[in-house]
């Protein structure tokens, strides 16, 4: 290791103050060392005094350095494909992660700060890759080289190498040589494929002759593959054995998890399988924590509705909902909220089904029905934490509704979710649950309402100037010229025309005036009324800002807003 950028503390030191080893070990070690030249660290390791994954976990700490455990290392072919094997078996490096778009190569090194193995590297591929180290143990690096070099990773290779050969069904469910079965890596390629191309789903669709792949990409479902049916029951074993479900079961649903090192970061799958009259149905879908949990300002909320959000959690008691329909984001928004609301001083909670993404400090409990864990069981338990902020998954009953409420009535922050089309709509869906109106009124800080819109690929819109009718949807002067924008398709986009999705909001806030309508039960025109009277911003009029700045298209917002009201 250059000894210009050794950390400040010796690496022996934060051993012994941590009790992972005793004086006596490190005392051996050091006696060791004087005998060859070799790092501390590795003389440890192979005296059997501490394990590589711990001191990998250790140097990344008092490094400031980003770690990896390249046991679970899904790989990309892309990135194997630009670093020889001599070259990674020379420097003990693994090339786990090739980003095209930002031309980033990450690679995993034992040494993060050899600049000889960096420099050798960027001759070989060329200077114009970046490189980003990670730290990952030596051992691991050096058997996961002897692993996946020497095999096709690419799905096209995969697939022409299964179609020539046999299946082995007895190595699909043991780690020994996994590589060397072409299926094992054809499930890691679709999987490294999928979170390449950010779907947020993988859907594997048995028919009565083929195996049909969809990714759910920006919320619409796409086929990327056909296979024969004489692959599938090989691949749903291996799916089965990585997300630790019972693969002698093929008659009862199923549901399970699992955790892959993906492009370069850890990436959850929640696992779902249905049977079906030609199969088990197995449907994935992808966590991504990185980009599941985003900070405030990056919700893409307008600045009035982003200060009424933050008014709305400042307050210490009631309860937020928001509301959409399944795979509206909000989960993701309400996760972010609680982000920013995540410090040592508060305690946060929540009852979800299931846990989705895993937040630090936050003690968060999934539903089991198999115990009689539902929410409104849930909530009661919670209650006797000690909390401040409680999150419910979602309000689905009157028992739970009831059970949130009277949380927010005690001093709690309450958070939850509702089915309905809009924000105004979660208030007669509340009294339809059995919710009496005064505990809606005075105890309701405000509803978010919520819906998800491809945006626009920036390489490749196309503006065009709008038409009379168009003015009329958008609410533009009949005489001002009205430009917009449109899809078209590029390597960018996949040749969608879209890339990405953001949220439309409407923010529904409380006011004295809103308590007194709703507790009279008044009618939903006559809140909606009062609410755009005193400022309320609707879902259409963010979807129209949307189109307006050019970001998303109208046919897109007209696909998830009904724009027609303004007629």
């Amino acid at each position: 290791m250059n000894t210009a950028q050794q950390p400040k503390r010796r690496i022996g030191e934060i051993l012994l103050e941590r009790h992972i080893i005793s004086h006596d070990q490190l005392k051996i070690a050091l006696t060791e060392q004087k005998k060859n030249s070799l790092l501390l660290g590795k003389i440890l390791i192979n005296l059997g005094f501490v394990s590589e994954a711990v001191m990998r976990d250790v140097l990344s700490q008092s490094l400031g350095q980003t770690s990896i455990n390249l046991a679970k290392l899904v790989v990309d072919h892309e990135a194997i494909n630009l670093v020889p094997k001599n070259l990674a078996q020379r420097h003990v490096i693994l090339p786990i992660s090739f980003d095209k778009e930002n031309n980033k190569l990450q690679i995993a090194m034992a040494d993060v700060f050899n600049i000889i193995a960096v420099d050798q590297l960027l001759a070989a591929i060329g200077g114009h890759i970046k490189i980003e180290p990670i730290l990952a143990g030596e051992l691991e690096i050096v058997n996961a080289i002897d692993n996946v070099y020497g095999f096709d990773l690419s799905l096209d290779g995969i697939l022409h190498e299964i179609e020539t050969g046999e299946i082995d069904y007895q190595s699909l469910s043991t780690n020994r040589g996994e590589y060397s079965q072409p299926l094992v890596r054809l499930v890691d390629a679709l999987l490294s494929d999928a979170v390449k191309r950010e779907a947020s789903d993988i859907h594997f669709e048995p028919e009565k002759g083929f195996l049909r792949i969809r990714y759910r990409i920006d919320g619409v479902l796409q086929q990327i593959r056909s296979l024969h049916k004489n692959y599938w029951s090989a691949i749903a074993v291996r799916l089965k054995v990585m997300s630790e479900l019972n693969i002698a079961e093929t008659r009862i649903p199923q549901d399970g998890r699992m955790s892959l090192t993906l492009a370069g970061r850890l990436i959850d799958f929640r696992v779902s399988v249905q049977p079906t009259i030609h199969g088990e149905n197995i449907v994935l879908r992808i966590l991504d924590r990185q980009k599941g949990i985003s900070h405030l300002t990056q919700l893409g909320l307008s600045e009035k509705n982003l200060k009424l959000l933050k008014l709305m959690i400042a307050r210490p008691e009631g309860m937020i909902l928001i509301t959409g329909p399944t795979g509206s984001g909000k989960t993701t928004t309400l996760y972010s909220i609680l982000n920013h609301l995540n410090t040592e001083a508060v305690n946060i909670m929540t009852l979800e089904d299931p846990v989705e993404y895993v937040l630090g400090q936050v003690r968060q409990t999934a539903i089991n029905e198999a115990v009689k864990l539902d929410f409104a069981n849930g909530i009661r338990s919670m209650m006797r934490q000690d909390p401040d902020i409680i999150l419910v998954g979602e309000v689905r009953d009157e028992d739970t509704a009831e059970m949130a409420y009277r949380s927010a009535m005690t001093g709690h922050q309450v958070y939850s979710t509702l089915h309905t089309n809009s924000a105004i709509g979660a208030i007669p869906r509340l009294l339809d649950i059995g919710i009496l109106p005064d505990i809606i009124a005075e105890n309701t800080i405000g509803i978010i309402g919520q819906r998800l819109i491809r945006k626009l690929c920036s390489t490749c819109k196309q503006n065009y100037q709008g038409v009379e009718l168009h003015k009329q949807l958008l609410a533009v002067p009949a005489h001002q010229i009205l430009q917009l924008y449109g899809a078209d398709g590029c390597e960018q986009c996949g040749q969608r025309g879209y890339k990405g999705r953001l949220a439309l909001m409407e923010i529904l806030r409380i006011d004295e005036d809103l308590q007194d309508l709703i507790a009279h039960r008044s009618t939903t025109y006559d809140i909606r009324q009062h609410a755009l009277r005193t400022g309320f911003i609707t879902i259409a009029d963010d979807g129209i800002r949307r189109v307006l700045e050019g970001i998303s298209s109208l046919e897109e917002v007209s696909r998830v807003v009904d724009l027609t009201g303004r007629f």
